[in-house]
């Protein structure tokens, strides 16, 4: 027989346990969370321009009786209660965040939670808003859509600000970030409470 595997082994056991190779421990780039392509968030807000004006052009030609206006307020006011509240817990943990209160695992976490929530609360607004015959004429009215068209793209930038951070988890975020993070927690706030105020006034006009 052989010495050859006997030789093998005590060779193996000389130069003690073998380590795992360097590539071992890295982590594999593609085991990441898949982020989404600059392309794809501007095609996104291109399209969401679209539909807010194939929305404005369908709510002077769509006509609804009394009973479907009364749903259609119920469901705006239901998506406005579902995204507003997402996005104010998203930027309260931003704030919390800033402020050193909590670890930025946690604002990433969060915010890609309660990402379907916020999309179906502002999709849930504009789709219900095509019932309720706004007044495009009205500057008021003018300014909301502004507004939700300023949450849309804001909301994409957002996302695509979440992905640079997602690179920082453990360490020291740049102070560049920072600024971009409080930028868009505040445009996102305004934009929300003005949208929110301004239909309130309407509704009472």
């Amino acid at each position: 027989m052989s010495d050859r595997p006997m030789a093998a082994a005590i060779s193996r056991r000389a130069r003690g346990p073998e380590r795992p190779s360097a590539a071992a421990h890295q982590p594999s780039q593609h085991a990441e969370t898949a982020h989404t392509p600059l392309g794809a968030l501007v095609a996104a807000g291109l399209l969401s321009c679209g539909a807010l004006a194939a929305v404005c052009w369908m709510s002077g030609h769509l006509h609804a009786d009394a009973t479907l206006q009364n749903v259609a307020r119920f469901l705006h006011v239901a998506a406005l209660v579902v995204g507003l509240g997402a996005v104010l817990a998203v930027d309260w943990f931003a704030v919390l965040w800033l402020l050193g209160r909590r670890r930025l695992a946690d604002i990433l976490n969060t915010a890609c939670t309660l990402q379907v929530p916020i999309w179906l609360g502002l999709a849930g607004l504009v789709a219900s808003g095509v019932l309720l015959h706004p007044d495009l004429a009205s500057p008021l009215t003018r300014i909301k859509l502004g507004l939700v068209l300023v949450i849309t793209i804001n909301g994409l930038y957002a996302h695509r600000l979440g992905q640079h951070l997602d690179r920082y988890r453990d360490e020291p975020v740049p102070r560049r970030l920072l600024v971009q993070s409080g930028a868009a927690a505040a445009v996102s706030q305004l934009g929300w409470w003005g949208a929110s105020l301004i239909g309130f006034l309407n509704s009472h006009s």
